[in-house]
């Protein structure tokens, strides 16, 4: 007799899948398992429309576009499990409808910034005060995500050309230019790094105390420590800035192109021949 596959072990196959084809699905693949694993919990073989309904709603606290987030996720695997169990029900597209709601970014000043950076030296851990320091820096300097920031190994920051090649959606690379400035910082970051530990346990450019790569929540609750440090405080009626991903708090980067016959504020995806420093844009995520 063949034992029916769990719903967790579809989800791990649908993932590996997708995954193969390029696509991340971090937050995503969070989201599945944990439904699956209700779903074998409850002794679900399926997906039902009231169970996926149930799933979805079920942080109380959420937003109406965190529901229809969660349900979008599911709706959309079970399209895949309907092709192998005919069973498998799928949501319809009317189910928690939820207009996307982009917050206002929180556009920090230079002063809040220098805040941030000296209350990231502050910090008594001489790694995690070194490794705070060099992130917000080059997060400020080069309008990186928190993820790509975090993803970068050693191999991807070249200081001979004052250069770093990030990683980005769908796994695409770009060369992205630094400042002598922050090609400077980054230098002196790694010299303290490699000070403090000898024999890291990765390839992570960014190294926690213990060797390894930092991981985004531990940054986030240093960053949340950071604001009240540098008493930047929380805009009435909306939630503290995170250092996270878009939207998020924006900085000024103050890098202008000497390159000629290009227009201020040119976006650059590599480098080009005759762009030599990094242009200066309004953006910046945390």
């Amino acid at each position: 007799m063949t034992i029916p596959m769990t719903m967790r072990a579809h989800v791990e196959d649908y993932l590996a899948m997708r995954r193969s084809l390029g696509y991340q699905l971090h937050g995503e693949g969070r989201m599945l398992l944990a439904f699956a694993d209700r779903l074998d919990q409850a002794g679900q073989r399926t997906i039902t429309v009231s169970a996926a309904l149930a799933w979805a709603s079920e942080p109380t606290n959420a937003s109406p576009a965190h529901w229809s987030r969660r349900l979008t996720v599911v709706r959309v695997f079970s399209r895949h499990l309907h092709a192998l169990d005919p069973t498998c029900e799928i949501p319809p597209t009317g189910l928690l409808p939820a207009r996307s709601h982009r917050p206002m970014p929180y556009i920090y000043t230079g002063q809040e910034v220098a805040a941030l950076v000296h209350a990231a030296g502050t910090i008594a851990a001489p790694m995690h005060s070194a490794t705070c320091h060099a992130v917000i820096s080059l997060i400020t300097a080069c309008g990186l995500r928190l993820g790509e920031t975090l993803a970068l190994d050693r191999a991807d920051v070249d200081l001979s050309t004052a250069t770093i090649t990030v990683v980005g959606k769908n796994q695409q690379t770009r060369r992205v230019p630094l400042h002598s400035s922050t090609a400077h910082m980054l230098a002196r970051y790694a010299a303290r790094r490699d000070r403090l530990c000898r024999s890291p346990a990765c390839d992570s450019f960014f190294l926690t105390a213990t060797g390894h790569r930092p991981l985004q929540r531990g940054l986030q609750e240093s960053f949340a420590k950071l604001l009240v440090l540098a008493e930047i405080p929380t805009p009435a009626g909306r939630r503290r800035p995170r250092m996270s991903s878009r939207p998020g708090a924006r900085f000024w980067c103050c890098h202008q192109p000497v390159s000629p016959n290009r227009s201020p504020n040119p976006p650059y995806r590599s480098l080009g021949n005759g762009l030599s420093t990094a242009s200066a844009v309004k953006r910046g995520s945390w």
